[in-house]
């Protein structure tokens, strides 16, 4: 995998713990995380926003998946007008750009939404300036509602950071929302770039979590 192909987006489509699941499960995602951005307050939290929303980060391998699908799927899969009957800027919608590439793709695929009849997405666009990290309660949410998911992979990933840096944390999180299968994510993890031995150790690993 060429490090020329890694990019990073940061998206806000309501609370974050399920787009971290959906965006975690598809191949050519190489990390999610959940925090806040968008705004202008210095060290959001939780609890005070200020003026920033709910996003994910991720790192994709643009070889893999390109930007126009992970957009595509971006705007299919919420509302921007109302997003959980919700008014206000943390749960908006929201895409931000790291480059002018960037932004030229998250315009052309707008354009195409109103070239089909879709109308143009009420989407605030605009140049990522900072993410802040949330909590680690809320990084894979999901899959850290099965303790011994968390526990079993304790011996892959020994710090809560790793975990959540994990492609394969991603995975396992989309897993547990049920967005994706068992099957998918083994037969993903025999396509990756490591010795067959460290493929198959991981896979014996996973099989054994009691969902």
């Amino acid at each position: 995998m060429s490090n020329n192909n890694i990019q990073s987006v940061t998206i806000g489509m309501g609370c974050f713990w399920s787009p971290d699941a959906l965006f975690g499960q598809l191949t050519g995602i190489i990390r999610t995380r959940v925090g806040f951005a968008g705004g202008t307050k210095a060290n959001p939290t939780y609890r005070q926003l200020g003026d920033h929303s709910e996003t994910v980060e991720m790192d994709f391998d643009s070889g893999i998946i390109r930007l126009e699908t992970i957009l595509n799927m971006f705007w299919s899969s919420h509302n921007p007008i109302n997003i959980n009957d919700y008014k206000g800027r943390q749960y908006r919608s929201l895409v931000l750009f790291r480059d002018q590439e960037q932004h030229r793709v998250i315009q052309d695929v707008m354009r195409n939404s109103v070239e089909q009849g879709n109308g143009m997405p009420d989407t605030e666009v605009a140049p990522y300036t900072s993410f802040y990290p949330a909590k680690e309660r809320h990084q894979k949410y999901y899959l850290k509602r099965y303790p011994d998911a968390i526990d079993k992979l304790k011996a892959l990933f020994p710090s809560d950071e790793a975990l959540t840096n994990a492609t394969l944390a991603a995975r396992l999180n989309g897993l547990a929302k049920g967005y994706t299968n068992m099957e998918k994510i083994i037969n993903e993890i025999r396509t990756w770039r490591i010795y067959s031995e460290e493929q198959e150790e991981i896979i014996q690993l996973i099989q054994r979590i009691k969902w």
